[in-house]
């Protein structure tokens, strides 16, 4: 049984076209990347990183359907990094943080279930509210931070919609599945990112809105079938990649943070990661992980330089209380099926 157990976290899924998703993901961000370079602004990359994000979305869906909801997920990541930059702006305490991205984890779960958008769940907003919140104020002007996301939100929208008016196909709708438990759900996200951003705030540990974000990647993977009463096992599976894909990602991120490299250097490799990042992450999340953790730990010593060995002590312990904080939610948040609805509670 642990063999198997063990086998199935080692498993690489199929490719099915990786490569191209994932060349459309990183020229998203390999120009607008360029631009701030030739700007002399390596440091501001964190913007445009996360509005790169937006071609993360729809990746094995039509063409045209794609497009809408990469343009649903880009308002979800801009309205993240505005909310960001208004609460480093307003030097909002860390409790005020957690209390908004506890808000706003809620809204932005119903609105991915809404929509039926892919990547699941509010994980990318709460991370890009959470880690544009701790820039500091002086950095950038706000709307200088805002116009670099929503420029390249729409960079990403204009390089996915070459493919869409190339494509034949009809488009005839979005092909949304839904489920009764939508509401149970945002509220698992509700209890997930309390508990993370509340142990981070008693420990003290700064960056506590890692904590929060690790939180919302176990959840990440209940089905809409399985709101109610999710399986725990695909959920502690999701968790054990996050942990280990962070770890594998920190001993990258030491070998190149310690070095105190240029940050124009830094930048450089922020763009080169985000390529095997998208490749790997349908088919292993830890895999993946091992490319993501160094992008944003890069990204975000740019644009808030600390103490190297702080940042990889601070991201460790935030994800353990993080993915600890999911698991949690997805056993105590359930509720069970009436028997009359044919459904069975999951083991």
């Amino acid at each position: 049984m642990l063999r198997a157990q063990l086998r199935s976290l080692a498993r690489l899924g199929p490719a099915e076209d990786d490569h191209r998703h994932a060349c459309r993901v990183a020229v998203g961000l390999f120009v607008p990347g360029l631009v701030l370079l030739a700007a002399g602004r390596p440091d501001l990359i964190i913007y445009a990183a996360f509005g790169s994000f937006t071609g993360m979305y729809g990746r094995a869906e039509p063409h045209r359907l794609r497009l809408v909801h990469q343009a649903q997920a880009g308002g979800v990541l801009l309205s993240g990094v505005g909310t960001g930059v208004l609460l480093s702006h307003s030097h909002a305490p860390p409790w005020v943080l957690v209390v908004t991205q506890i808000g706003c984890a809620s809204v932005w779960s119903l609105v991915s279930d809404r929509l039926g958008l892919r990547p699941a769940g509010p994980f990318f907003g709460i991370f890009a509210l959470g880690a544009t919140a701790s820039v500091p104020a002086d950095r950038v002007a706000p709307w200088a931070a805002i116009s670099i996301c929503a420029a390249t939100v729409l960079f990403c929208l204009l390089v996915s919609s070459a493919g869409a008016i190339r494509s034949r196909e009809r488009f005839t709708g979005r092909q949304v599945e839904r489920g009764p438990g939508s509401l149970v759900h945002a509220g698992r996200y509700a209890v997930a990112v309390s508990a993370a951003g509340a142990g981070g705030l008693v420990l003290g540990v700064d960056h506590a809105n890692w904590a929060t974000a690790s939180a919302a990647v176990p959840l990440a993977v209940i089905g809409v079938r399985d709101r109610l009463a999710p399986g725990i096992r695909d959920v502690t599976h999701r968790g054990i990649h996050r942990v280990l894909g962070t770890l594998a990602g920190l001993s990258v991120t030491a070998a190149l943070l310690l070095p105190h490299l240029s940050n124009v250097l830094l930048a450089v490799f922020v763009m080169a990661l985000l390529f095997p990042t998208e490749l790997f992450m349908a088919r292993h999340y830890g895999l993946a992980l091992g490319f993501f953790t160094p992008l944003i730990m890069l990204m975000t010593a740019l644009a808030a330089p600390a103490d190297p060995l702080a940042l990889l002590r601070d991201r460790a312990i935030d994800t353990l209380i993080g993915v600890s904080a999911g698991i949690a939610a997805a056993i105590v948040v359930r509720k069970r099926q009436p028997a009359s609805s044919g459904g069975c509670p999951a083991s």
